[in-house]
């Protein structure tokens, strides 16, 4: 049951006043950062935000045939495969 404005004693409203008080500190440092403008050093390394990288760009994406075949065929994989082939031409 809610109390009415007459029942808070001093200490509920100074308890009441505190927290509000910590939620508004919080709310000031929180607009604060969000606030700072960017600095020379972070719009100098914008370029480098992984949008940019290499990696991402769609023609370094998949490798091609040749590619693949070329490290397939120095792998212990195709080694395996040719092992497993040769053994069912055997049967």
């Amino acid at each position: 049951m809610a109390k009415s404005k007459n029942d808070y004693t001093f200490e509920d409203i100074k308890a009441m006043l505190k927290q509000e008080k910590e939620k508004y500190d919080f709310e000031k440092a929180v607009e604060k950062a969000y606030s700072k403008k960017l600095t020379k050093q972070v719009k100098k390394a914008g370029h480098q935000a992984p949008g940019s990288l290499e990696c991402f760009k769609d023609e370094h994406r998949f490798y091609s045939q040749e590619e693949t075949r070329d490290y397939l065929q120095g792998s212990s994989y195709y080694e395996n495969h040719q092992a497993m082939r040769s053994q069912d031409d055997y049967w």
